[in-house]
């Protein structure tokens, strides 16, 4: 597989929430559904997707992080979102982009389905300068 070689450098965590968007975000954690996708997978885990995996050259797969139950990949979604570790940019009130990290490994979901509010997510490349600044705000 050849690895993803270039970073967005206009990505940009939102602001630090306030206690009213903190509300808010704890309201779009409860709601919020994570279905994966087939092209970041190498063993299928629990996801039931269709087809079941089918890693693509250049996508980062989801099982260097040992993601492999949708159980945990939703809490770290949730996390994720309750964390305010989210995207300045929304659609329909859901973030365009979460961020989380499982061990030393930043992860970053995108919104599928923005009537749904369903995630999938990747492992961003160690190299990724934004990684430092997902580590900044996360707690443990």
């Amino acid at each position: 597989m050849r690895p993803r070689r270039h970073h967005n450098p206009k990505k940009r965590i939102a602001p630090t929430p306030t206690k009213a968007r903190k509300s808010q975000l704890a309201d779009v954690a409860m709601h919020v559904r994570y279905v994966g996708n087939p092209d970041h997978k190498r063993n299928p885990g629990d996801y039931r997707l269709t087809p079941p995996s089918r890693p693509r050259p250049g996508k980062s797969l989801c099982d260097v992080a040992g993601i492999f139950t949708r159980a945990e990949a939703q809490e770290l979604l949730k996390k994720g979102i309750r964390e305010g570790l989210v995207s300045e940019q929304a659609s329909e009130g859901w973030p365009r982009l979460v961020w989380m990290i499982k061990g030393d490994t930043v992860l970053e979901a995108r919104l599928d389905n923005v009537e749904r509010g369903t995630y999938h997510g990747y492992p961003l490349e160690p190299t990724d300068p934004f990684c430092d600044s997902v580590r900044e705000r996360w707690s443990s």
